[in-house]
């Protein structure tokens, strides 16, 4: 559960990537968000589930 006021988006929302980082590993690509979502630098995502996902770009 967030304690993040506002609550943060939860892994299966469209702006599940804009949740708080709660473990940065930078040095390595990868950083662990508040809702679960692991987050790597080229873009791409695995949920919680470990379902891989990439970031929808804008044109």
């Amino acid at each position: 559960m967030c304690d993040h006021s506002p609550e943060c988006p939860s892994a299966g929302d469209t702006d599940c990537c804009t949740a708080h980082v709660t473990a940065d590993h930078s040095e390595q690509g990868w950083c662990r968000l508040c809702n679960g979502v692991i987050l790597f630098d080229d873009g791409a995502y695995l949920t919680p589930e470990g379902r891989p996902m990439e970031l929808r770009r804008s044109a």
